[in-house]
């Protein structure tokens, strides 16, 4: 597939096989993620592969806890409110049962940060329809960045005290 066909036929995808794909293709989306251009070549997009079943389960779980204590109100962004909503029904499950997520996180305070994570992120996307796999941009992560619960879970899997979350695909 040439680059322009990666581009016009990627679409995102919530409903995909449970089955891990092979190592060396997600390797290759985050290789594809690497080689995204960011500000000055700082480089400073962090990813945070997760592909444990026990983790993905554990973490929809806290999202789902967390996202249930929040209060929709008259501004609430659409997609959030729906979060919020189904979270409160306990059927909200942010990563669509997908078997890989990739959690990309910047620094705090560094003015590039969204715009450096979202080539990374297009360009994961962009390469994950190359190689056949389903994607989509998954945000749920990026809004709950702050709070302390799902902070600590993410900083248990790598997220460093001087990041914050910027959003992330995932891969089936």
């Amino acid at each position: 597939m040439d680059a322009f066909e990666a581009i016009f036929t990627r679409r995102s995808t919530r409903r995909m096989s449970s089955d891990l794909p092979p190592m060396e293709l997600i390797e290759k989306v985050i290789e594809a993620g690497r080689a995204a251009p960011s500000g000055s070549n700082s480089q400073t997009t962090h990813f945070i592969v997760i592909t444990k079943r026990e983790v993905l389960t554990e973490l929809t779980k806290l999202v789902q806890a967390e996202f249930a204590k929040m209060e929709v109100g008259p501004d609430t962004y659409v997609s959030l409110r729906n979060s919020i909503t189904a979270s409160k029904a306990g059927r909200y499950y942010f990563h669509y049962n997908a078997p890989v997520l990739i959690v990309t996180a910047n620094r705090i305070g560094y003015g590039n940060a969204l715009a450096d994570s979202a080539c990374a992120l297009e360009n994961m996307m962009i390469a994950a329809n190359a190689l056949d796999l389903g994607s989509c941009w998954i945000n749920q992560l990026r809004w709950l960045t702050d709070n302390e619960a799902v902070r600590a879970y993410m900083e248990g899997l790598g997220l460093a005290d001087n990041e914050y979350i910027t959003g992330g695909p995932i891969l089936g």
